[in-house]
């Protein structure tokens, strides 16, 4: 994935939404991005913040530089 060259990343598909957000928190993840049909639709994701629980949806295109801007904060 784009993702793996600059990040560590972990792709999880199994259960719920809520039960994977909940996994992540819990071995600390401090972001999760979803992949839906939005993704498909019009190249968006969202992307969850572990700490705030703040969800927002960016174009797919904007993601290094987005995380790499929340993870240098």
């Amino acid at each position: 994935s784009i993702l793996s060259k600059h990040f560590r990343v972990f792709y999880d598909e199994t259960g719920s939404i809520g039960k994977r957000y909940r996994r992540q928190d819990s071995i600390g993840t401090p972001y999760c991005i979803t992949v839906d049909q939005d993704t498909l639709d019009n190249n968006t994701v969202t992307i969850r913040d572990r700490d705030s629980m703040k969800q927002e949806i960016i174009n797919v295109d904007n993601l290094i530089d987005y995380l790499h801007q929340k993870l240098n904060d």
